[in-house]
């Protein structure tokens, strides 16, 4: 099914799952598991980019094993390293790809092909999108402009939930502050 899940009904799907969550955790977990299921990959992994150590963090995962999720760290500059600078980066077998950090323990998972998709806000990687296949997939051009249009709104997502979760706790910081505060009354002239 997965090149025939690939279009817009699809996009429209993925869309509607990710717009639904308030939480971060929660759109997340909509993000992996709706684009798994659908696209009937083998897992999804969506990771965020911690620029103190230059490491991806996983956010979600859907398909993949614990031992494959904490198989170590996953360094920006070693794991599909160029997917964050240069763009999307479809591996077609692990086993024969130098740009992969853990060739071995992707063997051992059932893992054939990779897609890395970068997470890209205002010019700057926040982390990556990947897919995971448990057979070869030639991934098209068509392929690799659809997962960056999720990969973009995602990202939007994520920056969205960021602020409105920044924004919550300024909130509370100001009914702590001042906690007989009501809304300022609006004009007629606003």
């Amino acid at each position: 099914m997965r090149s025939e899940a690939i279009n817009y009904e699809t996009l429209g799907k993925i869309s509607d799952f990710i717009s639904s969550s308030r939480e971060l955790d929660d759109a997340s977990e909509h993000i992996v598991h709706s684009l798994r299921d659908i696209i009937e990959l083998k897992g999804c992994a969506l990771m965020l980019l911690d620029r103190k150590t230059d490491e991806l963090k996983v956010a979600a995962s859907r398909g993949l094993s614990e031992a494959y999720l904490n198989k170590g760290t996953i360094s920006a500059r070693k794991s599909i390293a160029a997917s964050l600078s240069e763009g999307p980066v479809a591996i077609y077998d692990v086993e024969d790809d130098p740009r992969l950090q853990y060739p071995e323990e992707a063997v051992k998972e059932g893992i054939k092909s990779i897609m890395s998709v970068p997470l890209v806000l205002r010019g700057r990687p926040i982390g990556v999108l990947r897919l995971y296949t448990a057979e070869p997939w030639e991934f098209s051009g068509q392929d690799l402009i659809f997962f960056q249009a999720v990969a973009g709104m995602i990202a939007l997502v994520i920056d969205n939930l960021r602020m409105y979760r920044g924004l919550k706790a300024s909130i509370d910081v100001l009914k702590v502050i001042r906690p007989g505060l009501k809304p300022a009354k609006r004009t007629l002239h606003e």
